[in-house]
């Protein structure tokens, strides 16, 4: 039997974190989790960017939160958002920690009751400049709750979905590193790798910019365009690149990031890697991913990061005979397309548990 109930009402406690003072460099570095409501974003989190001391933790109003609780991103970008804590951690201010009370409620249904409110949660938020929710306006949240058997049903469906994607990222995440060692293998560690010598990038390939697409000119389609966010600012009719393609993140907060795409996109604002090196462009991908670090190094700009085409050629490659790079890439390329296929599926399984996900939580349909 359904039931309205307050959120508050099924939680053994409810609770915001805490941020330990920068200024003591003792209370960060630990051995506690801490978490930040950038990470915040709709998944299990299994560890966090950053950590902080037993000395941190009593020095400030972060708490530590069980494994399995609920969380919700109060503001920033992230606001609304949920996750669930695989591991116990501490969050700061800006994390609303639901502990939840497992006699009244499956921890992951709430989880999932909350990712299909998020638009509620969006529109619930207050402020001008700063989108913010508060824990108490979060505690007092109405939500529809079926019986114990019920929700365990809906999150056995929906969460057999998530464990098969989080799967296929773990992989993928594997093959890549796979790839990386290969590489390391024929262009790193190979002896004969030190009378190749070293030379430019520029003088193997030429980054270009994409072509900018404002929302008014996107037209509805398959494409994924791809701007200076990790994931697509949406979906266009036409591509202006080929495919695979590597794309380098041009401006804003991910300026610098690279990544890989299968099929054919629309970089927007975006640097992508001209058609010339289509055959051989997983060498050219991994080198990028391994020198990831120094590329965000090369970021200019304060209150706007940018990178441009001639800091990526500005990086030092190997002077690897053609012959070499074009055997290493034909080993490689069953991992790429193992990756892509995973990628493939994620996208399936990702858009079948989105359309299961509102019709479940509301009872349109029955178990």
């Amino acid at each position: 039997m359904t039931q309205t109930v307050l959120l508050g009402d099924i939680c053994s406690k409810v609770t915001s974190g805490g941020t330990p003072s920068t200024k003591h460099y003792e209370y960060y570095n630990g051995n506690i989790s801490w978490l930040r409501t950038q990470e915040v974003n709709f998944s299990n989190i299994y560890s966090t960017e950053k950590t902080i001391t037993e000395a941190g933790l009593k020095s400030s109003s972060a708490k530590l939160i069980p494994k399995n609780s609920v969380i919700i991103a109060m503001y920033g970008a992230t606001a609304g958002k949920s996750a669930i804590n695989k591991i116990p951690l501490t969050t700061n201010q800006a994390c609303c920690n639901l502990i939840i009370d497992h006699t009244k409620a499956d921890y992951r249904y709430i989880y999932y009751y909350l990712v299909n409110s998020y638009e509620k949660l969006l529109g619930a938020a207050t402020g001008a400049a700063q989108q913010n929710l508060g824990t108490k306006q979060i505690a007092g949240m109405t939500i529809e709750l079926p019986g114990l058997d019920e929700q365990k049903k809906i999150v056995g469906i929906l969460n057999s979905l998530d464990e098969k994607i989080e799967l296929n990222h773990k992989m993928n995440e594997t093959l890549e590193q796979m790839g990386q060692a290969l590489f390391r293998h024929y262009f790193v560690d190979n002896v004969e790798a030190e009378g190749w010598g070293k030379i430019n990038l520029g003088q193997k390939i030429h980054p270009k910019r994409g072509k900018s697409l404002t929302s008014k000119n996107m037209k509805v389609g398959t494409i994924p365009v791809v701007s200076g966010g990790l994931q697509p600012a949406g979906l266009h009719s036409d591509a202006n690149t080929i495919a695979p393609v590597i794309t380098v993140s041009a401006s804003g907060a991910n300026a610098g990031f690279v990544a890989l795409w299968g099929d054919k996109i629309w970089s927007a604002d975006s640097t992508f890697i001209d058609k010339t090196i289509s055959d051989n462009i997983y060498f050219y991908y991994i080198f990028l991913k391994i020198n990831q670090d120094k590329i965000y190094g090369m970021q200019t700009g304060a209150a706007q990061p940018h990178i441009y085409p001639s800091h990526l050629e500005l990086l030092e490659i190997p002077n690897t005979p053609d012959d070499i790079i074009f055997e290493f890439n034909s080993k490689i390329t069953a991992i790429f397309e193992m990756i892509e296929k995973n990628k493939k599926e994620i996208q399936t399984l990702t858009t079948l548990r989105d359309t299961l996900l509102p019709r479940l939580i509301s009872g349109k349909i029955k178990i």
